[in-house]
């Protein structure tokens, strides 16, 4: 089981003692006793303090153990730029080495003992860093620093090391940043830009350099968080951190592998809650890439689509490539909030245009046509021959003259559209000078979004490193993809943010009378029959078909008239998992002499294959809907997950199934359902009734809630097939999966 960082969680049993018997509960949510409060009913903490870093980024004193000023050693370079950056934040920094006097003319103490203040940071330059964490404890050193290399990355031995040093540290009471971390944090940062600022966070630190080059472009960076492996400080720590600092307007992040899912979670929970945007580069997403992160960081990559659907869940912008991320951190750093969502493609060339908003549509983008007075407006100034529908084609000449500021003008002032976005392929001076000075002139005096492409490969020119640079108002791009990858999650964060309810103040904190009733059906380590995997449902209030288990020919016959016939037949055991592979269903049963045959053909297969049963099921025959799949994975990373799709016998074929990571909300739910490929089948097809799409959304809730409260105790569960029935009439679970953990 996952646990926090800082304790080891509670089970779902463990919690169970604790509301029943009052002991008390062993979580530690970021150094501190949980309160039962502080949990959800599976044990897992609902809040997570945000660390005080201030004297990490700001320190006023700052230890530099193994200092070095000896010319060629690796150390004297780090000395020397741990020496500059002290200046720079306004810090005293004091060497500490057993056999030096000075370093670089600082005087220099043998030992933390013998330092003549107390230390907020200390910068270890140390091989191995752990028998210098007692002395860190002793003189009450608040964070350090640990750049050594050979732990987790490295392997099983190498980790756990890591181990070690984590639980020594977690002894210290201190906070470590690291090991196999490195000086970013001690960059210089430049002073002189203004407006809300980047804050990057790393695991790898030359993944960060394109976003911290940005500030050559005018963007503002304020800090930037190596975390290395990861053994205290991790991830989580810096986005909730963060997200507390007035000055940041986003936050960038390159991920190669999460140390605790709760723990991010909780984190993008509060970056949501108070709207700043995450903006993440997180790899693995195929198995050769997760293979290589995890032997880089020495970290649990996870399950792909259930880190891409956790990160969505709670708002956080999944990119793919570095110049993704700079871009839209960028942009959603320094961008208001839209006045309206209406894209509008402004251009001199009909084709550029038309090529910009194919891609802006397939994007997702909404590009409302232009109201019949405004395309008025707008031909006062572009001849009549030319579109100005959406997008806008001036044909190029207006630019150069009072014109363009015009038409810009009239296109911001329309109610429905919240961006312009204007492509500019390549430089034609001195209009393009003119148009460029005309967007930055026009964005300077709205409240809305002016993009801008430049798309000269040049990038030497002045309308663009002057005029279109020199500007905080309008945001340039050099790529078509960037900006619409931008505009779309700035639309997404903003819709998103807007309409966040956080599901861990809704979560459950006590266990339900249905947890209560389940326990008597758990089996550790084995699989569960159909019978009792039904039962387990309807605990939870989960319909499933009439149906009784019988272990005679004459009981199935007698069963068969109280269900009411049609009947359907199946062997029940908990070996059985592919029941209709094996010939064990029999459906569609209209007498009792079939019902006689059935019984007698089910058990001699079930003789014949070797598999032991606890009877035979007679069930009620439900038709008439439409068969999907809701059930329950254990991923390593985040812990049980929820997941819905299309069911029946092609389930692994189609593959089309959503996933998400309790808890969460009805509207989680049904976002689920729209992301299916196969959603209109919910809608009714070629003349069938919708389904009874509430009743789908309440099981995926009850199943939810199975996942919170047994969550740890299941290692799979699948209902499948869920017949969702015509709309009114609820939905059935037909059959039911489950495999204890």
């Amino acid at each position: 089981m996952l646990g926090s960082t800082h304790g080891t969680l509670t089970t779902d049993s463990r919690r169970a003692r604790v509301i029943a018997c009052g002991e008390q509960p062993s979580p530690v949510v970021h150094g501190r006793p949980a309160d039962v409060d502080d949990l959800d009913v599976s044990g897992r903490p609902l809040y997570a303090d945000v660390p005080d870093l201030d004297r990490f980024f700001r320190p006023e004193s700052v230890a530099v153990v193994g200092a070095s000023d000896a010319e060629g050693r690796p150390n004297t370079g780090i000395t020397r730029q741990l020496i500059a950056w002290a200046e720079r934040v306004g810090a005293r920094l004091h060497p500490v080495h057993p056999t030096r006097q000075s370093v670089f003319g600082i005087p220099c103490s043998p030992s933390l003992a013998d330092l003549p203040e107390q230390i907020d940071l200390a910068v270890l330059l140390v091989g191995d860093p752990l028998p210098v964490i007692g002395e860190l404890a002793e003189a009450k050193v608040k964070f350090a620093v640990a750049f050594a290399s050979g732990f987790a990355e490295t392997g099983a031995e190498g980790a756990a090391a890591q181990a070690h040093l984590a639980a020594a540290v977690r002894r210290a009471g201190l906070r470590l940043l690291g090991p196999n971390t490195n000086l970013n944090a001690f960059e210089k940062f430049r002073d002189d830009l203004d407006g809300p600022a980047i804050a990057l966070i790393t695991q790898s630190g030359h993944q960060g350099r394109p976003v911290f080059a940005m500030q050559e472009l005018g963007v503002r960076l304020s800090h930037w968080a190596p975390t290395g492996n990861e053994a205290d400080l991790e991830t989580a720590d810096f986005i909730s951190y963060f997200s507390e600092q007035p000055e940041i307007g986003a936050i960038a992040c390159y991920v190669e592998g999460l140390k605790d899912g709760r723990s991010f979670l909780l984190a993008a929970d509060r970056a949501a809650r108070r709207g700043v945007p995450v903006v993440a580069v997180k790899v693995g997403r195929t198995e050769t890439g997760a293979r290589t992160a995890a032997s880089h960081t020495g970290k649990l990559t996870g399950a792909d689509t259930v880190v891409d659907a956790a990160m969505r869940q709670y708002g956080v912008i999944r990119v793919d490539g570095l110049d993704e991320l700079q871009d839209t951190a960028a942009l959603l750093a320094r961008a208001r909030a839209p006045r309206a969502e209406g894209v509008v493609v402004y251009s001199i060339s009909g084709g550029t245009g038309a090529h910009l908003a194919d891609l802006a549509t397939a994007a997702g983008l909404p590009l409302p046509h232009l109201s019949a007075p405004k395309q008025a407006e707008l031909h006062q100034w572009i001849p009549e021959y030319l579109s100005v529908t959406n997008p806008v084609d001036n044909g190029g000449h207006p630019v150069g003259d009072w014109r363009g500021r015009k038409i810009i003008d009239a296109i911001l002032a329309d109610p429905e559209v919240g961006v312009l976005i204007c492509p500019i392929t390549g430089p034609f001076p001195p209009m393009s000078d003119k148009l460029a000075q005309d967007l930055v002139d026009a964005a300077e005096q709205t409240d809305k979004l002016v993009c801008v492409v430049w798309g000269s490969p040049v990038g030497t020119e002045a309308a663009y490193r002057e005029t279109l640079l020199g500007s905080s108002k309008v945001a340039t791009f050099r790529t078509f993809a960037n900006c619409i990858t931008a505009v779309r999650a700035y639309l997404d964060h903003h819709r998103f943010v807007a309409a966040y309810r956080s599901p861990f103040d809704e979560a459950p904190r006590t266990p339900s009378p249905s947890f209560r009733k389940t326990q008597a059906l758990m089996r550790p380590g084995q699989q569960l029959s159909e019978h009792a995997a039904k039962q387990l449902l309807r605990a939870y209030g989960i319909r499933v078909p009439r149906e009784q288990l019988v272990t005679s020919a004459a009981a199935a016959v007698r069963a068969a008239s109280l269900v009411g016939y049609p009947v359907v037949m199946k062997a029940s055991g908990a070996q059985i998992a592919h029941k209709t592979e094996l010939g064990l269903v029999k459906i569609g049963l209209t007498s009792a002499s079939q019902v006689r045959d059935a019984y007698r053909e089910l058990t001699d297969i079930a003789r014949y294959e070797g598999i032991s049963l606890d009877g035979v099921l007679v069930c009620q025959m439900v038709e008439r809907g439409v068969e999907m799949v809701v059930g329950v994975t254990h991923d390593q990373l985040f812990g049980p997950t929820v997941t819905v799709g299309l069911g029946g016998v092609l389930v692994e074929v189609l593959r089309d199934a959503a996933v998400r990571v309790p808890p969460f909300g009805e509207d989680q739910a049904r976002g689920m359902l729209g992301e299916l490929r196969g959603r209109a089948l919910l809608e009714g097809v070629r003349g069938g009734p919708p389904v009874d799409v509430d009743a789908l959304i309440e099981v995926v809730m009850r199943v939810q809630r199975m996942a919170l409260e047994l969550g740890d105790d299941i290692a799979e569960l699948d209902i499948n097939p869920l017949m969702v029935l015509p709309r009114g009439q609820g939905a059935v679970a037909l059959d039911a999966l489950v495999v204890c953990r």
